[in-house]
């Protein structure tokens, strides 16, 4: 089916860090992943939450935001409703190519490169700071159903990273899903 040749050969196609808290990141040649940690260099890792709300909410909560991926075909998606977003813009560490990443199940194993492993933990909340780079960027970013609720968070996932290891762009991507049953992607 069409999810089979979605996943064919996965790849990374872009890898961007920030040492302070600013909302887009930069395109970087590689970046180094620390297990249980997260980016080296970059302002989100930490065994601890990082994000400056979540730490004035809890500074001793676990860091499930270690490392954010999104898909590339977002970017693809999101030029029909006239935002043109880079890899990196909205605050991603990682951009993926070739892989279905809202639908995976919670704790899904990704593979990047050689060695760095990393645990989905969730789906990363678009928030306001979307507009604020772009207008219209957040709702772009959410489907809604007649009544309004979000049915769909469309702004990547959040990781932990699991092993540690360098990762490129064009590294392979190895999916490797959890035991059943499978739950679905919720904010974190």
């Amino acid at each position: 089916g069409i999810l089979t040749e979605m996943m064919a050969s996965p790849i990374v196609v872009s890898v961007n860090t920030s040492p302070t808290h600013s909302f887009s990141k930069i395109a970087r040649s590689s970046i180094t992943l620390i297990e249980g940690f997260g980016i080296e260099g970059d302002a989100h890792a930490g065994e601890k939450v990082q994000h400056l709300s979540r730490v004035k909410a809890n500074p001793d909560t676990p860091n499930l935001r270690q490392v954010h991926l999104v898909h590339s075909e977002l970017f693809d998606e999101l030029k029909q409703t006239g935002h043109n977003i880079e890899a990196g813009d909205m605050g991603e560490n990682i951009v993926t190519k070739g892989i279905d990443l809202l639908h995976l199940p919670t704790g899904t194993l990704l593979q990047l490169g050689e060695k760095a492993t990393i645990e989905i933990t969730g789906l990363r909340n678009p928030c306001y700071q979307l507009n604020k780079f772009q207008s219209g960027l957040m709702e772009a970013c959410l489907e809604r159903d007649a009544e309004g609720s979000i049915t769909e968070r469309k702004a990547g996932v959040m990781s932990i990273v699991k092993t540690g290891g360098m990762v490129h762009p064009g590294d392979k991507i190895i999916v490797m899903l959890p035991p059943l049953p499978h739950h679905p992607l919720e904010k974190v």
